[in-house]
């Protein structure tokens, strides 16, 4: 306590939160018995500062939540950030349990409400176990209640992680007794699954998982052939483990469907069949590529489309049928139908040619094994190449001719952009939708072509997420080598930033970051094998048509085996986003790739270069630099250029750039990983204060 104020100070003893009572007379602070910490003062009875007055997610006996109060569930059992859960005395005096979201704090509806509605006056947990809401004509609303004796017993209410307000009791007697614990006397909300069914956001659970009730904690659960993106925060939802059924062919063979009883995704229905019958509704769902659950109930068959949202096991809601990749499922290659590499026609003409030279013994085995020496030349490089281009076949991406491709972009006539390895070029696909592509020509020499081109097939062709550029096929033919993505029509992150005119929308840059880092955080955590991008920069994020952020240009990625974190390379990426590892000559980690992405989420807050060294002022020259003494000195309005809706969101700004400044580190052990990163950005996570970036001190790994 320092100044009659408690203060919280960060390693280098700078403020990180203080009592503000200053001046107040404040002579000590008290833990009382009721567990309230509190400053008091010598010449009033009314205490400067208490703990009672800010709860976080807890309420104790004898304390009491005004209105305009609110408890806030923990984010899960184990991490303390804000959760996704509130208990809210609003001001209209009505008592809600509300699901909120995690970005923008907003919430989704309520699950609980007292109704009370202008008669509520406070939240009251009395000494007598009963946690009550008081209304204005002396009445209460009993909330719950323990039943048992305060003398007795402990006794707390939490907001749980799972969104359960319940009301705890603990033994005050033996208690050295290893057995004893928090015991569940009562609770609100308890079967929040069901009672919870926003119209948006994921439900209890993330999307594509259930939600399973349970009296002392709710769980959420993956269907067979989907796993959790996050063991330890399992509310993120599940993926599937499996590529998704394609559009272009009738891959129903390859699917069948798992039944599971009982369960439901009720807000991802996109089609209905009544009436029907089981075996109907399986078979249709089986040959709709968009399908990835029916729900079979009562004659009707409901199909439904991913992301599933707001599962949960309920019953009476009928047999959910799950869509899967079959274990044993096959498919043979095109390339590979001719496995020999001796066609029908070359066998008869040997045939023919055996019986013309039949006079000559000698002669003949002479020109047949001449013969057989050439068909076995031809089958090796034939089946090097069979191995090559099925590899890639692996990744289920289509195979274009060269041709093909000349047609689509009109004898590849309009440029979108140039990279490191080539040029990329807008075409459309001839089909009856008139599909937009974007076709990528490696230019450069042969050997590092090669290279370049089958490292971007086989890393993006098995990459399945919303903020990476999907990768349609490819041209692997004679020395050209064409790549085909999905077509992008607000061009780059660069050109949108600095593309001149106005400046972007604050909201909206904040919306492109929160997917850039989703993009990248699947990249090192989420695939099979860990991906370092290696080359992450404004050049190579491109937006679609809602602006929705997409990293794209893999030629420079980095794949680690399974287990491996670290490794060694040249020096990839692009000046003024490499980090500054790669100069060392040491390992390098994901931690490459943080770095990138803190430089770039500078220029998006910012709104400027990293670099413009012609501006005229050779401080602000460099932004990493600058940012961090601006930080330091409190100086954000000169960091935006008196950007009014970046400032007018000063506590957002100031997070996400106390993050970039955590992804800039120096000492790559310093960086947080995407992971986490994620979460400080989303306010899923605190964001410490951070050091100088050239300095060595604590990380938060």
């Amino acid at each position: 306590m320092s100044d009659g104020q408690l203060v919280l100070t960060d390693p280098k003893g700078r403020n990180m939160w203080t009592s503000n009572t200053s001046g107040l007379g404040v002579t000590h602070a008290a833990m009382l018995d009721n567990g309230n910490l509190v400053l008091a003062t010598a010449n009033s009875s009314n205490n400067a500062w208490e703990s009672f007055s800010f709860p976080s997610d807890t309420v104790l006996p004898s304390q009491k939540l005004g209105l305009g109060s609110y408890l806030l569930a923990h984010i899960t059992q184990t991490d303390y950030s804000s959760g996704r859960f509130t208990l809210a005395v609003q001001t209209d005096g009505n008592l809600v349990l509300y699901y909120i979201d995690q970005i923008t704090k907003n919430n989704y509806g309520d699950y609980w409400a007292s109704n009370t509605v202008g008669s509520g006056v406070k939240l009251v947990f009395d000494t007598s176990g009963s946690v009550y809401f008081a209304l204005e004509n002396n009445t209460v609303l009993n909330v719950t209640e323990s039943g048992v004796s305060a003398k007795d017993y402990y006794q707390r209410a939490t907001l749980d992680p799972d969104g359960v307000f319940r009301q705890y009791i603990y033994p005050k007697t033996s208690m050295s007794t290893r057995n004893n614990a928090w015991s569940l006397v009562d609770s609100v909300a308890s079967d929040i699954c069901t009672a919870l069914t926003p119209y948006l956001g994921s439900g209890v659970c993330g999307f594509n998982s259930y939600c399973k009730s349970n009296l002392t904690r709710n769980t959420c659960e993956c269907p067979k052939g989907y796993s959790f993106f996050d063991e330890d925060l399992k509310y993120k939802g599940c993926k599937p483990d499996f590529t998704s059924q394609s559009c272009d062919v009738n891959e129903s063979q390859k699917y069948e469907l798992e039944e599971m009883l009982n369960t439901d995704w009720p807000l991802s229905d996109y089609e209905q069949y009544d009436p029907i019958d089981e075996d109907q509704c399986r078979s249709l769902c089986l040959k709709d590529c968009f399908c990835a659950v029916a729900i079979f109930r009562q004659g009707s068959c409901w199909k439904k489309k991913l992301p599933l949202s707001n599962g949960r096991v309920q019953s009476g809601v009928g047999k959910a049928f799950i869509k899967v990749s079959m274990g044993n499922s096959t498919s043979t290659p095109p390339l590979l139908t001719e496995s020999n590499g001796i066609h029908k026609n070359q066998q008869t003409s040997i045939v023919v040619l055996l019986v013309l030279l039949g006079s000559s013994t000698f002669l003949i085995i002479f020109l047949v094994s001449a013969i057989l020496m050439l068909l076995l030349c031809s089958h090796n490089k034939n089946t090097q190449k069979i191995r090559q281009d099925a590899s890639m076949l692996e990744v289920n991406l289509r195979s274009f001719t060269y041709k093909e491709l000349e047609e689509a972009t009109d004898k590849f006539k309009e440029e979108l952009g140039r990279g490191a390895f080539g040029i990329v070029y807008k075409g459309v696909l001839n089909s009856s939708s008139a599909i937009q592509v974007a076709v990528k020509k490696l230019d450069r020499m042969e050997e590092e072509v090669q290279k370049e081109f089958e490292n971007e097939v086989m890393t993006i062709g098995r990459t399945h997420h919303k903020n990476l550029v999907r990768l349609l096929g490819f041209c692997n033919e004679g020395l050209n080598r064409l790549l085909v993505y999905e077509f992008m029509s607000n061009g780059s992150l660069t050109g949108y930033l600095f593309g001149g005119g106005s400046k972007p929308e604050w909201h909206q840059r904040l919306k492109i970051a929160f997917g850039i880092a989703r993009g990248i955080t699947y990249l090192h955590e989420e695939c099979r094998s860990q991906i370092i991008h290696c080359d992450i920069k404004p050049h190579n994020i491109l937006l679609d048509d809602s602006l929705e952020a997409k990293i794209s240009d893999f030629g420079l990625a980095k794949l680690l085996k399974t287990g491996q974190t670290r490794t060694n390379t040249g020096i990839r990426g692009t000046k003024g986003y490499v980090a500054p590892e790669w100069f060392k000559k040491v390992p390098i980690t994901a931690k490459v790739d943080v770095y990138s992405f803190g430089v770039m989420l500078l220029e998006i807050i910012c709104c400027r270069k990293n670099v413009e060294l012609e501006m005229g002022n050779e401080e602000a020259a460099i932004l990493e630099d600058w940012a961090y003494d601006c930080y330091r000195q409190g100086r954000l309005n000169a960091l935006v250029n008196d950007d009014e809706e970046a400032m007018s969101d000063v506590r957002t700004f100031e997070r996400f750039l106390k993050v970039a400044i955590w992804c800039i580190q120096e000492d790559p052990s310093l960086r947080p990983p995407m992971k986490k990163v994620s979460q400080m950005l989303e306010g899923a996570a605190e964001v410490p204060v951070p050091p100088d970036p050239y300095s060595f001190t604590c990380s938060i790994n």
